[in-house]
């Protein structure tokens, strides 16, 4: 599923119209993005939690020339699914 099909189905299960469904998904999107990049996280209950975890430096090999290579230490986003998602995924209903 894409960005048009999932305003799609937003659109239509919360009875709005597409345009409405794009500036609630694009709001949401950034609202994450800007959270998680100011080192906050943001849970949704039943789907999951977005935050930045650290990357240490490490060394790592160029795979064409078998060189080591020093790479840097970084941020990154991360996400953990909650038990309602993983549940749902797994093909097991809710109690």
């Amino acid at each position: 599923m894409n960005k048009a099909e999932l305003i799609e189905v937003a659109a239509k299960e919360a009875g709005i119209s597409k345009a409405a469904a794009n500036k609630a998904l694009d709001a949401t999107i950034a609202a994450v993005v800007k959270a998680v990049s100011k080192g906050d996280s943001v849970t949704l209950v039943g789907f999951g939690t977005f935050k930045s975890a650290k990357r240490a430096a490490r060394t790592g090999k160029n795979p064409k020339t078998g060189a080591t290579i020093k790479i840097a230490a970084t941020t990154v986003p991360k996400f953990s699914a909650g038990a309602a998602f993983k549940a749902a995924v797994a093909g097991k209903k809710k109690k």
